[in-house]
């Protein structure tokens, strides 16, 4: 496979009401928070391809082959949704490729495919995310809650490293900023689970036919992964590694 990975996912619209005494007035914005991971896997050596959420509808690959144009793809804030409704199915019924069992199969042909946390990943907000009710939820190292999972920590957390000698966290700094949330998932017999964060999950990865995938339950972007997470001085050498290992 080429070495280029893929950031889907991690953009966002908002729509801002203003009210000022009898008068209101709208503003809208469009953000990403793909920055920070766009460095560190550029700094890596990939070439790096985004696909934004209101682009991923409609423009994430529909064949396997396309998906293995890929080394790793990434998934960070976004819904099963996005991939289960491309416009013609949800406008006009037309019939296509289910996305989400081309994820699988892309793993067990031999991809890698990583997980980021979020309000969309996972379970995600109210339990919007819904990954758990599809083909991904096969080829991940953790259990994917049904209901909204999301642990807020406004106090800041510690990551908690369970294999310090790992590969994944070489040249990888031993004091880890702390992080304000994530998903909460439950591990699998099979899973390799590296770090924990309040006793669940943080890095996790296992092997699925002939490929791998691996969760990274918090955000790679604030709020959760506040600034001094995104500036550490480890975080493009944590990603990097957490690549090259998934493709290993």
């Amino acid at each position: 496979m080429a070495k280029k990975v893929m950031l889907a996912g991690e953009s966002w619209m908002s729509f801002t009401t203003h009210v000022k005494g009898f008068d209101t007035f709208h503003t809208s914005v469009y953000e990403t928070g793909k920055e920070w991971l766009e460095k560190a896997i550029k700094a890596a050596g990939y070439e790096f391809v985004f696909i934004p959420n209101h682009e991923a509808m409609d423009g994430f690959p529909f064949t396997l082959e396309e998906l293995k144009e890929y080394s790793c793809i990434i998934l960070s804030d976004i819904g099963a949704n996005t991939l289960l409704l491309p416009t013609e199915t949800f406008n006009r019924s037309v019939k296509k490729p289910n996305r989400c069992n081309l994820l699988r199969d892309y793993v067990l042909d031999g991809g890698s495919l990583l997980m980021v946390g979020g309000y969309m990943t996972f379970s995600g907000i109210d339990g919007k995310g819904k990954w758990h009710d599809t083909a991904v939820q096969e080829v991940l190292p953790v259990e994917v809650s049904t209901l909204d999972d999301r642990m807020e920590h406004c106090e800041g957390v510690t990551p908690e490293i369970l294999a310090k000698d790992h590969p994944v966290f070489k040249g990888v700094s031993e004091a880890w900023p702390q992080v304000l949330g994530y998903n909460k998932t439950v591990a699998k017999p099979e899973a390799e689970v590296l770090a924990t964060v309040c006793g669940d999950p943080f890095i996790a990865f296992g092997k699925y036919g002939k490929g791998r995938s691996g969760v990274f339950t918090t955000d790679c972007a604030p709020h959760w992964a506040p600034p001094e997470f995104c500036n550490w001085e480890s975080y493009n050498q944590l990603f990097a590694n957490i690549i090259a290992y998934l493709e290993a």
